[in-house]
């Protein structure tokens, strides 16, 4: 198996064995950002008050399938954008460093955020009708809705009603601020994961090991938190909307 595909295929697992884990937080993320939208400070509803407040509202009024709704759509999305990610990073990065240092192995901050950024865009570019569908699935509720409410029965019911109704553009609808959320976050994630392992390695006398991973993968995900947060919400509510009330320039 090539390196690529190899890279492919394991980021795609991995990323779905994580977002097992995480799927009921993000529900709530996406609810979070969708509560009180467009509306005067005065007369915002808050359902949800937090990650904690929010999993159990849902799963008091919903059950355990609230929290999970668009899983299933969460894993396609998951093996497109990581395994993207984590396919083309470390190509493109020997390419260029190759090209610019004339040593595929040299580190350069700026290449590796470039690879990072680009390697997330093109994920972000093959994932957006799935993370459209997954928004709208995880923002619908019987019970406590927020923003506007779309009922799909699973990933393919919800592509082929926003196909039927808006084409290939509802598909894409809101791609551009995906790809700039992605290009934040993977700009941020690779070179920072790796500069975190470096110097925990070489200041912290860390060996390869599971505890040095989890160390520099806190780092790395504080920090996309950090830049990815405000498009992520103004990318949640490109895809939850009707119409144009944003766009996405």
């Amino acid at each position: 198996m090539s390196t690529t595909l190899g890279a492919f295929v394991a980021g795609g697992i991995a990323a779905c064995g994580a977002v097992t884990a995480t799927h009921p937080f993000e529900t709530v993320k996406i609810r979070m950002q969708l509560q009180g939208e467009l509306q005067s400070k005065g007369h915002r509803p808050h359902h949800y008050r937090g990650p904690l407040h929010g999993v159990g509202v849902i799963v008091k009024h919903e059950g355990l399938r609230g929290v999970y709704r668009g899983l299933s759509t969460a894993y396609i999305y998951q093996i497109l954008l990581n395994g993207c990610r984590l396919g083309f990073y470390e190509p493109l990065r020997k390419g260029l460093a190759t090209l610019f240092l004339k040593n595929e192995n040299a580190q350069s901050l700026a290449i590796n955020m470039f690879c990072g950024a680009s390697s997330g865009v093109i994920g972000a570019a093959a994932g957006s009708p799935f993370f459209l569908v997954k928004t709208r699935l995880q923002s619908y509720s019987p019970f406590r809705p927020v923003g506007t409410q779309h009922q799909y029965r699973n990933a393919w019911d919800g592509l082929s009603k926003i196909y039927r109704a808006e084409g290939i553009p509802g598909l894409y609808r809101g791609v551009g601020a995906a790809m700039i959320r992605t290009g934040f976050g993977s700009s941020v994630q690779l070179p920072t994961y790796f500069f975190a392992k470096r110097r925990l390695i070489r200041h912290a006398g860390m060996e390869e090991g599971l505890a040095l991973h989890l160390a520099s993968s806190t780092a790395s995900g504080f920090a996309v938190c950090c830049v990815m947060h405000p498009p992520d919400t103004i990318m949640s509510r490109l895809y939850n909307q009707n119409g144009n009330l944003y766009t996405d320039k």
